[in-house]
């Protein structure tokens, strides 16, 4: 029996990659500061990702093993994630980027750590949600690309460590039309230098659909050769 966590689940791609898996009939623990739509198949947690103190308690519950019982395989997709701040230093706000670290860094380093722990008889697969920006960088986007970065950093590690029941890929998944993308788009050009090339996939119509992207993700997620590269790109045919 397969089960699956997948965080920021209550819209974008995390819902779309909900919505995929649980179409071919694994169940779901969603968790998100806000709930989804109730659907067959899913339970949800209210999650706040940038509150490190909450995700601590919440990690010392039973929720993630109770879910993960008697399943053979496991599977991880650490979604949620945030763009803020964009700017140059000087007009970055510290409380921002503090945030971002944890959302973007802590919450899935120590949420991957967690759900190994809680599932130790099952093979169990991590799906980190990275980016092209972390492999390259932004005028702008340094928390953004810093954050990505270290999430690449942490799959090439997992991977070192040799446990071949534990798995892990940190994979961009090329541009998607999403909330992110809108938010990207607002934002005035001083602060991020490359934003008409956004605005131009955008009009161009080459941004991918979330659901499009979100069946990919998981045939990936579940194929044999998951894990061969720790750090991979959709885009590459991953």
């Amino acid at each position: 029996m397969i089960k699956a966590v997948v965080t920021g689940h209550s819209r974008g791609l995390g819902a779309a990659v909900a919505a995929e898996l649980m179409a071919r009939g694994i169940p779901v623990l969603g968790l998100a500061r806000g709930h989804a739509e109730v659907a067959e198949g899913m339970e949800q947690a209210a999650v706040d990702f940038g509150n490190a103190a909450a995700l601590g308690a919440w990690l010392q519950g039973h929720t993630l093993g109770s879910f993960l019982a008697g399943a053979d395989t496991v599977l991880l997709v650490n979604n949620a994630g945030v763009v803020a701040p964009v700017g140059p230093l000087a007009e970055q706000e510290p409380a921002a980027a503090l945030r971002a670290a944890i959302i973007n860094v802590g919450a899935p380093l120590a949420l991957s750590a967690a759900f190994v722990q809680a599932a130790p008889q099952a093979e169990r697969r991590i799906l980190h949600i990275s980016s092209g920006a972390g492999r390259s960088a932004y005028p702008g986007w340094s928390v953004y690309c810093a954050t990505k970065a270290a999430l690449d950093q942490h799959a090439r590690a997992v991977a070192l460590d040799g446990d071949p029941r534990v798995r892990c890929v940190s994979m961009a998944p090329g541009v998607i039309d999403t909330d992110m993308q809108a938010e990207i788009r607002a934002t005035p050009d001083t602060r991020f230098p490359l934003k008409q090339r956004f605005v131009d996939m955008k009009e161009g119509g080459v941004l991918v659909s979330p659901a499009e992207c979100a069946a990919k993700l998981v045939d990936c997620l579940l194929s044999k050769r998951f894990g061969q590269e720790p750090v991979d790109d959709l885009r590459n045919g991953a």
